[in-house]
């Protein structure tokens, strides 16, 4: 089967910043799907601010954009903005496996296969998604059941959500709430988890829930929160975080394969902060 590209950011668009320009501009350039990484647009994702500010940039590419909502679209009650703006990309499109509905009649996560791989899109707004995060709750059972089912086709898992895991930002610590769908994807033998929340770039090795480095069966995390807002600094640097960089805006870029992966942060003209490597699937 040949490659496909995934390709996106966290933490976007604001009518006071030129950063979404500047990172749809290398949109512009590549092809395969679009990924967000939550925060799609400041300050409250209403619907007017997705209209004026996120439509002219990222919403360039809408039409190839699967979301993950954020805990700003969530200040419109419902998260009617996010919602009403990507309709049924954001989980409700023919080829998702859906969760239970949420605010505004759609779902608030699915998942996807994309290419041999299977894609999958959670909710860490544990606090109000629907059915939480907790082992046991209804997002969590339906994670371990999409898995399993995926299991019987496709090989490679990654999966994406809005707040990290594991994080050195001095601005938000980790969050611990989401151990359990982390856990849920190691044990089912998961390679990838995409965050953003914290306005950033960070890699880190392959890791158990605990933090504890796992290279023959742990999960990477990516935290991509620099799609176009303002930066945040980071505090100590936490157990096995590989990479570190702010103050550059840009996209990763996943080149996924039968097997395994590649990775590249590409930043925006101008700059020149860079991340790559490869890795297999387990």
């Amino acid at each position: 089967m040949s490659p496909v590209v995934l390709v996106g950011a966290g933490d976007i668009a604001s009518c006071e910043s030129a950063g979404d320009s500047r990172t749809a501009a290398l949109l512009d350039r590549m092809p395969g799907t679009v990924f967000t990484l939550g925060d799609n647009v400041y300050d409250d994702g209403t619907p007017a601010e997705f209209a004026r500010c996120y439509g002219p940039t990222w919403g360039r590419h809408r039409s190839r954009t699967r979301p993950v909502i954020g805990n700003h679209d969530y200040h419109t009650p419902g998260a009617a903005g996010y919602f009403g703006y990507f309709g049924a990309a954001a989980g409700a499109s023919a080829g998702a496996v859906a969760g239970p509905v949420a605010g505004a009649g759609r779902t608030s996560w699915y998942s996807y296969d994309l290419g041999s791989w299977h894609v999958v899109v959670l909710d860490s707004n544990c606090a109000v998604a629907p059915g939480g995060c907790a082992a046991g709750s209804a997002q969590e059972r339906w994670l371990r059941a999409d898995l399993a089912a995926s299991a019987r086709r496709t090989r490679c898992t990654v999966a994406m959500w809005h707040h990290p895991l594991f994080t050195s930002g001095a601005t938000h610590g980790p969050t611990t709430a989401v151990r359990p769908l982390f856990r849920a994807l190691y044990e089912a033998g998961a390679e990838l988890v995409l965050s953003g929340h914290n306005h950033q770039y960070e890699r880190f090795a392959p890791q158990d829930p605990t933090g504890r480095r796992d290279d023959g069966r742990g999960v990477r995390q990516f935290v991509v929160g620099t799609g176009g807002t303002s930066h945040y600094g980071f505090g100590s640097p936490a157990a096995h975080s590989q990479v570190r960089h702010t103050g550059t805006h840009g996209v990763l870029r996943l080149t996924l394969r039968e097997g395994g992966y590649e990775w590249s942060f590409v930043p925006v003209a101008g700059e020149v902060f860079t991340d790559s490597g490869r890795g297999t699937c387990h």
